[in-house]
């Protein structure tokens, strides 16, 4: 394999496989919760210890990354990530689920933390902005993920079989490409982590930005199949079509962006990319049949797509606030809505209704249009 190993390929599988087993796992929420009886309330509990979980890690992440180097915790995260969706499905008790999903939650948050130094790193060496098209790698798993569990669902394939098939093909055909001989920068002087920086009054705008944006994000990849199966009617195999329509669309989105960002700039690439998830929003909402549904799924994944990148970009280019603290301090408002946002969702929605929450999700994704001045570089 020496000849399929370089650099963007390399990171390229770490995103890739971290959107594998998130799409895989978004893929079969309605299976899990009615395997445990949970109603919506409940399992917003049970999601919220992911969450947790991703925010824990990213702090112990930084510092390894520092200390350590990037590319060497994302191979030392891999299998420990793989194993994690296998013991999600195997998971017998809800404790059991509890303690998996935060696990899960933890090597999800440290290979996003990895993967995404390392692509600093890779971009500095490659000298030309390729981000972007990690994060369509990113979507690309997703998408993956998602049919994996349209296939396994019509099928009838059990979840605990659908995920250990799934953390065994993705380990023997994707970690090996995180085997590239990649020397990372080292800061042992760095002190303290900046995953859980907060932005200062300089970035606390692009910081809501952010947030409105993970918020979207999270909301689809842990909601959109319960939406289609519970308010839309459909069969959980084709409630499985949602994420699958929001993951290709950012997909395509991801990789122009970088080019419509340069014919347009930053702050119109967000106005619009903040319409388009409002105007999707909307179409869930009033929609009551699959493909209208799908589409406004469509909608929102070209809407959130620019937003993260931009925000990050935003936030390295600060003339005072230094690089690595503005895009952790960003990264938190994103990260801590996209993992607990869904929390407050499923609190919400047994409360009122799903249509209601999905409402409140677009009230922020206006935010995104109206704030996005502030991502002028």
């Amino acid at each position: 394999m020496p000849t399929l190993l370089t650099p963007w390929r390399s990171v390229a599988a770490g995103f890739l496989l971290n959107g594998i087993l998130l799409g895989t796992w978004a893929s079969r929420v309605p299976a899990v919760m009615a395997h445990f009886h949970f109603d919506k309330a409940s399992f917003g509990g049970v999601l919220v210890l992911l969450g947790l979980g991703a925010l824990f890690s990213f702090p112990i992440a930084g510092r390894l990354c520092d200390s350590l180097g990037a590319v060497r915790v994302a191979r030392m995260i891999a299998i420990p990530f793989l194993l994690s969706i296998a013991f999600v499905g195997l998971a017998p008790t809800i404790p059991l689920l509890a303690i998996a999903l935060f696990l899960f939650g933890m090597c999800h948050g440290s290979m996003d933390v990895a993967m995404n130094s390392w692509a600093s790193e890779v971009e500095k060496h490659m000298r030309r902005s390729v981000m972007s098209s990690f994060h369509a790698m990113w979507s690309v798993g997703a998408v993956l993920g998602a049919a994996s569990g349209y296939v396994a669902t019509a099928f009838q394939v059990p979840v605990y079989i659908h995920f250990l098939f799934t953390a065994v093909v993705t380990g023997g055909t994707i970690a090996p490409f995180l085997l590239l001989d990649w020397q990372s920068t080292i800061r042992t002087h760095v002190k303290g982590a900046a995953g859980l920086a907060v932005p200062n009054s300089a970035l606390l705008l692009v910081g809501l930005i952010a947030l409105a944006s993970g918020l979207g994000e999270g909301t689809a990849l842990d909601w959109s199949a319960v939406y289609l199966h519970d308010v839309v009617g459909t069969a959980q195999s084709d409630a499985t079509l949602g994420y699958t329509g929001f993951s290709a669309a950012m997909v395509i989105t991801r990789l122009n962006a970088d080019s419509l960002v340069t014919q347009l700039g930053s702050a119109t690439v967000a106005r619009l990319s903040g319409l388009s998830a409002v105007f999707g929003i909307l179409l869930i909402v009033g929609g009551d049949t699959l493909p209208l549904v799908v589409v406004g799924f469509v909608l929102m994944g070209v809407g959130y797509a620019a937003v993260l990148p931009l925000a990050f970009s935003r936030a390295a280019a600060d003339c005072v606030v230094p690089a690595g603290k503005g895009i952790a301090s960003v990264a938190t408002f994103a990260y801590g809505a996209m993992t607990l946002g869904p929390f407050a969702v499923g609190l919400l929605a047994e409360a009122t209704s799903m249509r209601v929450c999905f409402l409140m999700v677009g009230l922020f994704a206006a935010s995104i249009a109206v704030l996005a001045p502030v991502l002028k570089q």
